[in-house]
């Protein structure tokens, strides 16, 4: 394979005959592939281009909704972006279950964000905190005045900043530690921006206090930077109802059957790893797709939420289940750090559509959607888990793509589907049931 000098210069077609000369076969085919991906609208494309480097083209996923979304009595239509079959529907079936039942339900437990500055000092500890306390605190804080005061103007802003000492882990390594609201921003760039001027501060305050000699006026800022981690950027969502109202003919069992058998999976979910793991990717399947829509990092809420799943010592179930005098109850708590102002929620077209859509949420309601939409994936892939079997839904759903890798007909399609309609889907069966069609044809 060829390698390149300045990829990063040439214009998009430029790009696209590299890779089609020197990695795609010369394939005039999978160059105009590439290029059908391009959005009509020459200024959309220039924004999506823009929002990554060295793009060549755009890449496609699903965007879906569920509807009758009851949540805190509110009835929204709930946008998800996600490949996955079946998603969509078990979510929905999940708020048509609920909605009759009392819908869902969350609450905001805190909404405070975190970040450090990871820094080396060599001296007395003791030295270090009496000067940061006394001295430099309220001076860093009269230095960030200027980059906090339009946060604070929209009620957030720096809350606090202490020192933590970690020389017990590494050699002279200390942190500031600081918590932050930012209100409907994610924040990120607002956070790291300030702790950049936080590290600013503090080491030209030691380096220039009479207080510190010698070694110690060096204090080295080895990074500044926010934590996806934020246990105190929380949130609950949760359903329940009188066991008895839980009687559902799809269910194939009594309603007291099933909260048993709903009971001890999720119990297991609590106490083997393996089972968490999967449990908690079909929470993160509704998470996700709904911060897709929106225009949020999905891949920052689910680095949090698997933290937060083991922040006990075992990586265990985000979900819990109790009953209690006669009452089921399902829920979720889980650290979501969201925003529905800046950013790709303000550049990303469809993902004002979805903020549109959801009402214009802040962050806080946006927040009490996502948890729900997680919680009720998780409720829909454990119905099916413990009464018909995941794959009998998962499959038919899939029965699609599979038509559409062997390149089914219209024809053949409405053949299948009907072969299939009282059977387990699985690829070997729908290619053995096309293989006849086509000999008999």
């Amino acid at each position: 394979m060829k390698t390149v000098s300045g990829f990063s210069k040439l214009t998009k077609l430029e790009k696209i005959n590299f890779l089609v000369e020197n990695y795609l076969q010369s394939s005039s085919k999978n160059s105009e592939t590439i290029k059908s991906f391009w959005h009509d609208d020459a200024e959309a494309q220039r924004i999506f281009d823009d929002f990554s480097e060295n793009t060549i083209t755009n890449f496609y996923a699903p965007y879906g909704v569920v509807p009758n979304f009851l949540l805190n009595d509110k009835i929204y239509c709930v946008p998800m972006v996600i490949e996955e079959s079946s998603v969509v529907a078990a979510c929905a079936k999940s708020a048509k279950f609920w909605q009759d039942r009392g819908g869902f339900k969350a609450k905001i437990i805190d909404t405070e964000k975190v970040g450090q500055v990871h820094f080396i000092w060599k001296g007395e500890s003791e030295k270090l905190f009496s000067f940061f306390n006394e001295t430099a605190k309220p001076k860093i804080l009269e230095y960030v005045k200027p980059l906090v005061q339009n946060m604070e103007k929209r009620g957030g802003g720096l809350k606090d900043i202490e020192l933590r000492d970690h020389t017990d882990k590494e050699d002279g390594y200390y942190q500031v530690w600081a918590t932050f609201e930012t209100c409907d921003a994610m924040g990120a760039n607002f956070i790291n921006s300030v702790l950049e001027s936080i590290g600013k501060s503090l080491r030209d305050q030691v380096f220039e206090s009479e207080l510190f000699v010698g070694t110690e006026k060096e204090l080295l800022v080895v990074m500044a930077i926010l934590s996806n981690y934020t246990p105190n950027c929380r949130v609950q969502a949760w359903v329940e109802c009188p066991v008895k109202e839980l009687e559902d003919s799809g269910l194939e069992m009594s309603a007291e059957l099933f909260v048993e058998k709903f009971q001890r999976a999720v119990r297991i979910a609590h106490i083997d790893v393996n089972r968490a793991t999967t449990h908690n990717k079909g929470i993160f399947n509704g998470i996700d797709a709904v911060i897709l829509a929106t225009g949020n990092d999905f891949r920052a809420i689910e680095a949090c939420g698997h933290t937060y799943a083991a922040k006990d010592g075992q990586y265990k179930s985000l979900t819990h289940c109790e009953v209690k005098d006669g009452m089921f109850k399902f829920w979720i708590d889980i650290p979501l750090a969201l925003g529905t102002v800046g950013g790709l929620t303000a550049l990303h077209p469809m993902a004002k559509i979805s903020l549109d859509m959801l009402g214009r949420p802040g962050a806080k309601e946006l927040m009490m959607i996502v948890a729900a939409s997680g919680l009720a994936q998780n409720f829909g892939a454990l119905r099916s888990l413990v009464t018909s079997g995941i794959q009998k839904g998962h499959m038919k759903m899939h029965l699609i793509n599979i038509l559409n890798q062997l390149e089914a007909t219209e024809e053949e399609r409405e053949v299948v589907k009907r072969e299939f309609e009282n059977q387990v889907v699985s690829f070997q069966g729908v290619r053995a049931t096309l293989a006849k069609l086509r000999n008999l044809q």
